[in-house]
């Protein structure tokens, strides 16, 4: 049985939704697909913790460039398309809401498990696809299906580089240690300029919404000068400053820290931000939204 789930790119949210603010993410179209006819020679540790060491072999070069992730959630994918080949393989529908919820659970049990924490927004939009709302409340996921403002163009750029989420949440949480008053500030600035945005999401305009998550934007940039972390690099910061030139709003995907940004504008990237961006290092992605989720591809 053969499967693919998406990646994702999460829009706001970051370091806020642990702290039960609502997360805004999207399910891309790049995918990572498993096979139940072949074993997995190298399953990853969270795929092992879900399935043990007899994991179906898996494909996941679609979310890397020049083997370099680049921070579309291809763990996540993984694990999920992983976990659906095995439902499937069993008769099991993935179209049945139950069957979603269970894999959905179990990827992120094994995630917790192994990396000793996060969110599982990552997993929600591998399993479910589409633009999801996302938040925990006391710890447990709440999904609900949202959309993007209509006129709203969506962009995504690489920097070529992996950014490593771990050692970025390791250095929030010293922070948090640190001045936990200073922190406190920085969550709930992020935590309302997140909840606003996926509010304008929802009922405002396109330029609402882009003036909603350009206020997320600050918001993580402050964190990142308080925390000393590097969330937002230098080349980020210009692109911000460019497409605001053209009322739009550039910002890192999740945590940040250099691999992923998105472009939300009322028109596509002009040729002057592009060219900016290939300056900088940065190389459009042509990506749109995964409506699907986890899926059988072939039997």
């Amino acid at each position: 049985m053969k499967t693919r789930a998406p990646g994702k790119v999460m829009i706001t949210g970051g370091y806020a939704v642990l702290e039960g603010s609502p997360a805004l993410v999207v399910a891309v179209d790049r995918y990572a697909h498993a096979d139940t006819a072949h074993p997995a020679e190298d399953p990853s540790a969270e795929v092992v913790a879900a399935l043990g060491e007899r994991a179906p072999s898996f494909d996941r070069s679609a979310l890397y460039h020049e083997g370099a992730k680049m921070g579309l959630g291809s763990s996540a994918a993984v694990l999920v398309a992983s976990l659906g080949a095995v439902h499937a393989a069993r008769g099991e529908n993935l179209d049945d809401p139950d069957v979603r919820a269970t894999i959905f659970t179990r990827a992120r049990n094994a995630h917790l498990e192994v990396q000793g924490g996060g969110s599982g927004f990552d997993v929600a939009a591998s399993t479910y696809g589409g633009v999801l709302r996302y938040s925990l409340l006391s710890g447990v996921p709440c999904i609900l299906q949202a959309e993007l403002p209509e006129g709203l163009h969506f962009s995504v750029f690489f920097s070529g580089a992996s950014a490593r989420t771990s050692d970025l949440l390791a250095e929030v949480a010293e922070f948090r240690r640190r001045d936990p008053e200073a922190h406190r500030r920085c969550i709930l600035a992020l935590g309302r300029t997140s909840e606003i945005a996926v509010q304008q999401g929802q009922a405002g305009s396109a330029r609402e919404f882009i003036a909603a998550v350009r206020q997320f934007a600050e918001a993580l940039e402050a964190l990142g000068e308080a925390s000393d972390a590097g969330i937002v690099p230098l080349a980020f910061k210009r692109l911000a400053v460019a497409a605001a030139e053209e009322r739009a709003t550039f910002l890192p995907s999740g945590a940040g820290g250099g691999d992923v940004g998105v472009f939300l504008g009322v028109a596509p990237p002009s040729e002057n931000f592009s060219k900016r961006a290939s300056q900088l290092g940065m190389h459009p992605l042509t990506l749109g939204i995964d409506r699907y989720g986890v899926r059988v591809t072939s039997n």
